[in-house]
This record gives C-alpha cells, structure tokens and sequence, in this order.
C-alpha cells in the first residue's frame, strides 16, 4: 500500500518544524483510537527503528477505562504486562486539524513477538488473509451517520447530556439550506479528512435532528477500517474546535439512530471482477450473500456490540429487523446495490458505534463461509421486509451474545480466544447494564410504586 504520507516527507517536515509531535495509535475492542503522542524527533531517532510498548490492559477494559476480570490476555494475576506497537508504516499521514501533527496506526504484538490474535486490526487482517488464500480481495466502505450538537463536550458531560442543542432544528435529511446551517464544521471535517490521506464524497443532512453524513471512497477493507478509525476520532476533535459536539452512538433518543451501513464486494487478486462478469450476478456472489445471510444473527455481536445497539432496531426506522435480503429495499438488512463492477451487498444492520474492524471481520467471514460451503440463495425479499414475517435480528445484546459464543461458524472463523474475548467484553457490558439505576427507573418508581 502507498502511504498518505511518505517516510521522506515526514523527515522534511520534521527537519523544517512543520510536523513536531507524531500520534502512534491503534484501536481498541470498542473501536477508539489508544495510543500515545511522540515527539517527532524522539519517532526518527527512536521509535521507527525500536518501536514503542503499551500495556496489555488496553485490550481488556470496559469503555471507562475499568480494568474488568475475565480477560485471558490481561489481569491482576498474569501483572498487566506489556505489548508492542507495531507501525504500519503504509498508514502514515497528517493531521492536518492539529497542529504540527502526523499519525500512524498500529498492529499490536506480544513481547515475546506472537501477534495479539484479540486486537480487532488482527481479528480483520485475519479475514483478509483467508481472502487471499481462495484468490480474493475484500474491498469495503463505510458510511458513518452522526447527530451534531451546538454544546461543547464539556457542556453536554455537566448536564447529563440532557437539553442538548441540536444544531438543526427539523429533518435536513439531502437538505442543502440544512447542510448549510453546520457546513463550517462539515466543511472542515471534510477538507481535514482530504488533508489526511482519506478520499472524501459527499456531505448530506440525515432525518434525525441535527443529523448528518458523509462519505468516503472504498477501499480494500483493512485500509477501510483504518480511515474508519482516523475519521471518527477526528470528527469529534474537529467538532472540538468549532465548540460542538457530535456523537456516533447507535441511538441518541426515541427518533433516527446513527447507522454504519457497510458496502462490501471481492475481486480476484489480480483486479478482476467477480460478482458481475457482464450478464448479471454470478453463483460466486450469490454465495457470498447467502453466507453473510446465513451469518447474520450468530454474528450481530459483532455488528452492534454496545446494549445501546439494539435500540435502533425499530420497524419503520430504516434501520432492520428482519433477517431478509432484497434488491434495492432499504426494509431489508441486506441490500443489493450496483451492478458490473459495482455490484455489492450492503449490510444495514450496523450502527454508528460499530468497531469496524469486527464489523468488516464479521461480514467477510460471512460471504467467505457461503463460497466455501457453496450456500444457495433464497429468493430476495420484495415489499416490506419489516412486516415480511422473517426471523428477526437478536433483540438485545444477552441474545446476540449466547449466539455468538454457541456459534461454530465464529469459532471455525476467528478462533476460540477470539470468541471468548468478545463474549466476555458483552458480559462486562451487560453487568455494567444490568447494575445501574435508570432514570426511567426512578421516574416509575420514585413516588408511584
């Protein structure tokens, strides 16, 4: 892969005090950017040839940084060791929203020099590399929704995220005049993006208030999910600086939730197509669909791994309940789209705080399992597939969690730590759930019960 930025460029700008600080990041099992900030000087002379180390805690805690137990790479008994931060140098790149700032991302390696088969870059490249061994490139692109808000983070944190200002008032969903209202901010999330390596398409208003996307050219799916990662990190850093406050949560409140639809199709290694090859969908498509169907519910965990997930799993929310695949129908968690070179399938079910790396990982173990086992396609779904009468997505995260961890599909897939690693990060989301007191709770309860 080419580098956004080249090594040499990096040396120039470093030597003329442009860039002085380079960002070593990875990400972590809930899909943020862990990582550290080296002065540029100390990288050169240090850290590009030896690298740098983090501890293993890193890969083993919930999303407020708690160390948990159940972990078996990491805990108080094994000492909370270290593990290395591998640059991928292919993903060097500015960040041009910060000043003086590079970036690169990160594989994740034991000291001992075995790979972190848990880390989610690894659980991906994984997919990848089977991929590869049938003849295969993955391609994918993600379409990342978010809700603006006009309070700071600061702001929105000191009052509960309660009585948050939208930044539009009404549905701007394809509104240009609504585009308008926070194109400052979309303008320069854009234009960093650009800056930073990633190729930018489009800007449009979303239903929910204050709604918005945009999105970004496909790409190969491990290059996909690091653009992923370097975008929503540095959305919420740029809303930072204009003063807001955007969120990619699955579902904010009781309208629209935030969506990641995932666009994935193959090539042969050589570039050729193989989901079209002039006279419509070939066999080797519809097996890849069939798989992904046929996956869908054993592998939602990793399509929608928070509780707050599966609230967006409403009838007539665009997003999908129903286990069903269709041409063209937004009412169907899997969406056919395009044709020749562009034909793809289109996962609906994720939302906006999808890991993509285990999203893509999922969805392309999925089409991979249906060209090796040869599954045959059912008819697509026509109409509604809401009131269809499919099997259903899980409801909640229990049920996407004990499917998960029975699945011989996933553990055929991603390996057994791999497996227990993520049912046990659903097990930690569950007992957080599962012990805190609601409002809701109080509002029923407080005087009435």
């Amino acid at each position: 892969m080419t580098s956004p930025l080249s090594l040499d460029d990096l040396r120039r700008m470093i030597d003329d005090g442009s860039v002085d600080t380079v960002v070593v990041a990875f990400t972590d099992m809930q899909g943020r950017l862990q990582g550290k900030r080296i002065h540029a000087r100390f990288f050169l002379d240090r850290v590009l040839e030896h690298g740098t180390e983090g501890c293993n805690y890193l890969m083993a805690v919930d999303v407020d940084m708690n160390t948990v137990d159940g972990y078996a790479i990491s805990s108080w008994n094994t000492g909370y060791g270290d593990m290395e931060f591998v640059l991928d140098l292919s993903t060097l790149r500015l960040t041009p929203w910060l000043p003086g700032s590079a970036m690169v991302q990160c594989d994740l390696r034991w000291i001992d020099g075995g790979e972190v088969e848990q880390s989610p870059r690894q659980v991906l490249k994984r997919q990848a590399d089977r991929a590869a061994e049938l003849g295969f490139t993955a391609f994918a692109g993600t379409e990342l929704e978010f809700i603006v808000f006009d309070d700071t983070y600061e702001s929105a944190w000191d009052n509960a995220y309660r009585g948050l200002t939208p930044a539009n008032r009404y549905n701007v969903d394809y509104s240009i005049l609504g585009g308008t209202r926070v194109e400052p901010l979309l303008r320069d999330i854009r234009n960093g993006m650009d800056a930073a390596g990633l190729t930018v398409e489009s800007a449009k208003g979303e239903c929910n208030l204050g709604q918005h996307e945009i999105a970004f050219l496909f790409d190969e799916v491990v290059r996909t999910a690091d653009q992923h990662s370097v975008y929503k990190n540095g959305a919420k850093e740029i809303a930072a600086l204009h003063g807001k406050s955007l969120t990619f949560m699955a579902k904010f409140d009781a309208r629209e939730g935030n969506s990641c639809h995932i666009h994935m199709s193959l090539r042969g290694s050589d570039g050729a197509i193989v989901f079209d090859e002039g006279s419509g969908a070939t066999p080797l498509f519809e097996h890849f669909v069939a798989g992904v169907l046929a996956s869908l519910s054993e592998l939602t965990l990793l399509y929608a791994p928070n509780i707050n997930s599966y609230k967006r799993f409403a009838e007539g929310s665009f997003a999908p309940t129903a286990v069903a695949w269709g041409r063209d129908n937004r009412t169907c968690a899997l969406r056919v789209v395009g044709h020749g070179a562009g034909l793809r399938l289109e996962n609906r079910l994720p939302g906006g705080d999808l890991n993509p790396y285990l999203g893509l990982a999922a969805m392309l173990a999925g089409g991979l399992h249906g060209i090796e086992q040869r599954l045959e396609l059912e008819p697509p779904c026509t109409g509604n597939a809401y009131t269809a009468g499919k099997p259903r997505v899980p409801g909640n995260l229990r049920a996407a969690r004990d499917l998960f961890a029975a699945s011989a599909l996933a553990r055929e897939a991603f390996g057994d730590a791999v497996v227990d690693h993520y049912v046990n990060a659903a097990d930690v989301e569950l007992a957080a759930f599962e012990s805190a007191v609601t409002d809701w709770e109080r509002f029923r309860g407080f005087e009435r019960l």
